[in-house]
């Protein structure tokens, strides 16, 4: 398993999404974790990293737990660790300003079962994806699962927005658990927006007026295409100014 976390100003950005989800994680996989395996300890020494890297400022981590030594019966049950961390432009923190030209991957579907929802390091679908998109000049690609509906992207969580109706695929639908799809969820719903996590079909894609992708490290970023479809930003720029940039400037 693995987390990709947003250092800004040596904070963890949605640090309790983040923990909370690898530990859910690791507790499903069934690791045995040592006890000083910990939230506290973990975060001292991503932000001792970061600061050893000059990045404490703006940095992108890569949190990666594994079991073992790569064999698949592996009898050395020890859980190993590793962090990573590099630093982020500025940009980051913004909207991007030239909308995404997106597809769809149509070769590889994701299944729909308890591990689906996890950021693990099994993700053939995202890697053929993300070869697809560069290979056809795209920015992203969505990843379909086994019943053809809309999982996520190769790096972000999909939320589509339809007479200010704004939905997004349920955990069901076999999408990663992104923390930034959580945090945004739970702002939109304390502020009355209409949110519905329900299957999303191509065909809602075609009739959507607005399509937005969520990461940790980019918070949202706007789709201005997908296929012939041509999409508008309006409510997208608002949910975004609302919520994800104070939140990126504070850390």
């Amino acid at each position: 398993m693995f987390e990709t976390i947003k250092v800004i100003n040596e904070k963890i950005f949605l640090e309790k999404y983040h923990f909370q989800r690898l530990f859910s994680g690791l507790s499903l996989l069934q690791f045995e974790i040592p006890k000083l395996f910990n939230a506290e300890n973990i975060k001292e020494e991503i932000l001792g990293l970061c600061k050893k890297n000059k990045c404490e400022k703006l940095a992108r981590v890569r949190f990666s737990v594994f079991l073992g030594n790569g064999g698949l019966y592996d009898e050395d049950k020890t859980m190993q660790y590793v962090i990573e961390s590099w630093p982020l432009d500025e940009s980051v923190n913004n909207l991007n300003e030239n909308g995404l030209v997106i597809g769809i991957y149509p070769d590889i579907k994701k299944s729909c079962d308890v591990f689906s929802n996890l950021k693990s390091a099994n993700f053939m679908p995202y890697t053929m994806a993300a070869r697809f998109a560069k290979t056809n000049k795209l920015n992203d690609c969505l990843v379909l699962n086994t019943n053809t509906a809309i999982a996520d992207s190769t790096i972000a969580n999909v939320f589509i927005i339809k007479e200010g109706i704004i939905k997004t695929p349920g955990l069901t639908e076999g999408c990663v658990n992104g923390v930034m799809r959580r945090y945004l969820l739970e702002q939109l719903r304390s502020t009355g927006h209409e949110i519905r996590e329900e299957a999303i079909a191509i065909t809602d894609l075609e009739k959507a007026d607005e399509i937005f992708l969520t990461n940790a490290i980019r918070g949202i970023r706007w789709v201005k295409q997908c296929r012939q479809k041509i999409y508008t930003n309006v409510k997208t720029k608002e949910i975004f100014n609302l919520f994800i940039k104070p939140a990126s400037r504070q850390g």
